[in-house]
């Protein structure tokens, strides 16, 4: 349990040993990239003081301030400079992990700096994710703001949703590609199974369990889905000549051959970071448009793409 106590009070007697953050939080530490645009949402990019990994942020802003050496590398996720982090002296750490006794965060803890575990990661739904904002919000002491930005997010995202299911064809949709023989599709409870649903596709996997991927033979994603008409984020392949290159029966999908795959590898940040990691779980308004776009051109062919683009050859 953690306690938010304003700077500007005493913290009570009751709490001495209980684990208080007080706010708003002046200096953080972040270890996720889908955490720097809340904090820039919220005008508080600037409380950033170390991050593992800068090379994957692409935020102009918060590029900046790393050109300017006001955010230190602190190394890899797992592996953190423990000293550097130290000599920052951050006021909270949020982090990221799988694992919540990590070595690193129990290190950490003994010199007495918090860490509050981000998990929106285990979030089904894409509303979900985007609704961490407000934990934000209450660090910075902006929750009202953020309530409103993530309202608007949301207001956004439905009536789209509802738009779209109003009017909207359901196409047949394949996903994910191989690796080292194996090809991993979205389970159909995943974060991005559900913006398959929303987005009225008829994924094909959707009645799969579980909200990691499935590994898969080649042979079996063949026969299910040979003949799916979009095939949407093929991992990080930019080119069709390159998925062809690592395996040439690529081509035996109607989705390939009819030119109709589509990736989120081709757009990004200035060091090279796909923006879609960084952002889609912020604006997950901004994903459905894309996919509004990919699958229901008739109706939503106006809209300009924000992470995905139709694969080149």
């Amino acid at each position: 349990i953690y306690y938010l106590i304003p700077k500007k009070i005493p913290v009570p007697d009751s709490l001495q040993h209980k684990i208080v953050i007080r706010t708003p939080v002046e200096r953080i530490v972040l270890t996720s990239t889908t955490q720097i645009p809340m904090l820039e949402m919220l005008h508080s990019e600037k409380a950033l003081v170390g991050f593992p990994g800068l090379r994957y942020i692409s935020s102009g802003k918060t590029r900046k301030r790393i050109a300017e050496g006001k955010i230190k590398d602190l190394g890899q996720n797992q592996h953190m400079n423990t000293e550097l982090l130290i000599n920052l002296q951050p006021e909270l750490i949020v982090g990221f992990s799988i694992k919540p006794q990590s070595d690193i965060y129990k290190n950490i803890r003994k010199f007495g700096i918090p860490v509050i575990l981000n998990q929106d990661w285990m979030e089904k739904t894409p509303l979900g994710k985007a609704e961490y904002l407000l934990f934000f919000g209450a660090l910075f002491e902006k929750y009202a703001q953020a309530k409103q930005e993530f309202s608007q997010i949301a207001t956004h995202y439905n009536r789209l949703k509802k738009q779209i299911h109003d009017t909207a064809e359901s196409p047949k949709i394949l996903s994910g590609s191989l690796y080292q023989d194996i090809w991993h599709v979205p389970a159909g409870e995943s974060y991005m199974a559900q913006f398959f649903k929303d987005a009225r596709g008829n994924y094909l996997w959707k009645d799969t369990r579980g909200s990691g991927s499935i590994p898969l033979s080649f042979e079996s994603v063949l026969l299910k889905a040979q003949n799916a008409d979009y095939w949407i984020a093929p991992g990080l392949y930019k080119s069709k000549r390159k998925m062809l290159q690592d395996s040439p029966h690529y081509k035996e999908f109607k989705a390939f051959q009819q030119n109709n795959v589509y990736t989120y590898a081709e757009k990004t940040g200035a060091t090279g970071g796909v923006l879609f990691f960084e952002l889609a779980t912020l604006h997950p308004d901004w994903v459905l448009e894309d996919f509004a776009q990919i699958l229901h051109p008739e109706q939503f062919s106006h809209r300009a793409f924000h992470f995905f683009s139709r694969l080149k050859e």
